[in-house]
């Protein structure tokens, strides 16, 4: 953590102002702020934001730095995770470089916090969760990085993989993931019944990934709810895609959100044109934490994304139909203060006692920052500079 004071910036696109950074955090907001022996930055009166919050990601999986992934994979999900094994296996993919790689890429981006699920199965064991713990180590002052163990392939579809989530749980992943407990294990019951005791046995949370929608989804969401109530575990298990909270039938979508927010179930979007995905206004309105993610991008998956989530809040906003400046401003937060929220991490906001996580981006308004993108001029990451220009001070792998 550092002090930094940066001048002649627009907080939130408001009047000019200074910040300063005392000890990582935000000191003061004013007029003609001084520092004595600090650096200083000039923003030249460009707009200053919280620090992006990547809340759901794949750092294990992506491509970057190979050559273009001619994408032939068939259309089912299970076809899907088991070419991804494949391509692993063949490429003798390097989780550590490759967690590297996106991680710094997005720190050029303006990300300052990310969640990454790191896959855990019987054919690589824990190789892959060794390599992002040790990118997390190597980036600490640059890039806050939560690890979830994620059971990719399945969990009681694949004999041991339990006990390798639990080793992985040990070794230090923060949180226990699980997987469309209907449509991959088919067996709701035991795959939430595990993850929920591994969860349990070492004090973490969880977060599962939950594509199955209509009601499918909602039966998995309703058997969820009821082991958060039977374990007691209210705000500590998040929801990530619930897809099921966009079905058509709103009053049962809404009885569904509205347990959200009794139970504290924080909701993880990566807002894809291509599936139904939950109402932000709906979920604000119900005071659901909801954060946002790119979710894997140039890998065996898909080839979109660039880990962008100023990109990736523009497409929250275009999937949601806000187009009013203080609606794409509702976008915004849930890819900064709101994704942060949504992992616990209630101090990550542009005010005095936050965490001096800055980004310092082009535009007349937020809604013209987030609709071009430009690169960003300054990124901070607790009152240390880690990117200018749209590059991470730290070279790529």
């Amino acid at each position: 953590m550092s002090n930094l004071l940066i001048k002649n910036v627009r907080p939130m696109g408001g009047p000019l102002a200074d910040i300063r950074i005392e000890n990582g955090r935000i000191a003061a907001i004013g007029s003609s702020l001084v520092a004595d022996g600090v650096a200083v930055e000039d923003a030249g009166g460009r707009i200053a934001i919280a620090g992006l919050v990547d809340a759901h990601t794949h750092l294990d999986k992506s491509l970057l730095g190979y050559p273009w992934y001619k994408n032939e994979v068939g259309p089912r999900l299970i076809d899907k995770i088991d070419n991804e094994r494949k391509v692993k296996r063949d490429y003798g993919l390097d989780a550590h470089v490759q967690s590297m790689r996106q991680s710094l890429q997005s720190v050029g981006y303006g990300t300052t916090l990310i969640r990454t699920h790191v896959d855990i199965d019987t054919d690589q064991g824990l190789i892959a969760l060794e390599g992002v713990m040790e990118t997390r180590r190597q980036l600490a002052g640059v890039v806050e990085i939560e690890i979830v163990a994620f059971p990719q392939s399945g969990l009681m579809r694949r004999p041991g993989t339990a006990e390798l989530i639990d080793g992985g749980m040990a070794m230090g992943a923060d949180l226990v993931g699980g997987l469309d407990p209907c449509g991959m294990d088919r067996d709701p019951k035991a795959h939430l019944d595990t993850i929920f005791a591994i969860a349990e046995k070492h004090g973490k949370g969880i977060d599962i990934h939950l594509h199955e929608g209509g009601e499918l989804g909602a039966f998995s969401m309703e058997m969820t709810f009821e082991r958060i109530r039977a374990h007691g575990m209210q705000g500590k298990v998040a929801v990530s895609h619930a897809f099921c909270l966009g079905m058509p039938d709103w009053n049962a979508s809404q009885a569904l959100i509205d347990t959200c927010a009794e139970l504290d179930v924080p909701i993880l979007t990566t807002a894809p044109p291509s599936r139904e995905v939950p109402s932000l206004k709906r979920l604000r309105a119900a005071g659901v934490r909801f954060g946002a993610g790119v979710d894997g991008f140039r890998d065996t998956w898909g080839p979109y994304g660039n880990g962008d989530m100023l990109e990736r809040a523009m497409l929250l906003g275009m999937k949601n139909n806000l187009r009013r400046d203080d609606e794409l401003v509702l976008a915004l937060d849930v890819c900064t203060t709101g994704g942060a929220m949504a992992m616990d991490r209630a101090a990550h906001a542009l005010e005095v006692g936050g965490r001096g996580d800055i980004v310092v981006v082009e535009g007349e308004t937020v809604g013209e920052a987030i609709v071009t993108h430009a690169p960003r001029k300054l990124v901070v990451t607790a009152g240390n500079v880690v990117a200018r220009d749209g590059k991470s001070l730290r070279e790529r792998p």
